[in-house]
C-alpha cells in the first residue's frame, strides 16, 4: 500500500460564505459591538442595534482572506480601541478556524449605540 504525498491528495477550498459565517460568529462574541445601522438609499438611518449581528462580507482568493465589516460601537467606548480589538480578533480567530491567512479587515462604523437607548425601548 502506497500513500501519496500530502500535496497530491487533493485540495481544500473554503468558500467565501463559510468564512463570512465564521467571521459573523467571531464578531458576535465581542463586547461593545453591535449590528450596523439600517440603510435607506445608502444613507444610515437610526443607530445600530447591539442585539443584531454585524454585517460581514468575506472574499477568499489564493488562500488569503479579505473581510469587510459594518458594525455599531457602544457609546461611550473609544471607537479606535474597539475597532482595533475587533480587527485583531477577527484576523486571529478566522485564521485559526479556517487555516487561511487573513490579510485585510476593513471596518466601517455605521453608528454608535448605547445601553440607555436599549433600556428606553424596553420600558
Amino acid at each position: 500500500m502506497t500513500v501519496e504525498a500530502p500535496q497530491r491528495r487533493g485540495t481544500t477550498v473554503v468558500a467565501d460564505r463559510a468564512v463570512q459565517r465564521i467571521a459573523e460568529q467571531v464578531i458576535t462574541g465581542l463586547d461593545g459591538v453591535g449590528g450596523a445601522a439600517r440603510r435607506v438609499l445608502g444613507v444610515a438611518v437610526g443607530s445600530g442595534d447591539p442585539e443584531q449581528p454585524a454585517n460581514v462580507t468575506a472574499r477568499v482568493r489564493d488562500g488569503r482572506v479579505s473581510l469587510a465589516v459594518e458594525l455599531s460601537v457602544g457609546y461611550p467606548a473609544p471607537v479606535a480601541h474597539t475597532t482595533r480589538a475587533a480587527r485583531e480578533r477577527l484576523a486571529r480567530e478566522v485564521g485559526e478556524l479556517t487555516g487561511l491567512v487573513v490579510e485585510r479587515v476593513d471596518i466601517t462604523v455605521t453608528a454608535l449605540h448605547s445601553d440607555r437607548s436599549r433600556e428606553r425601548s424596553l420600558a
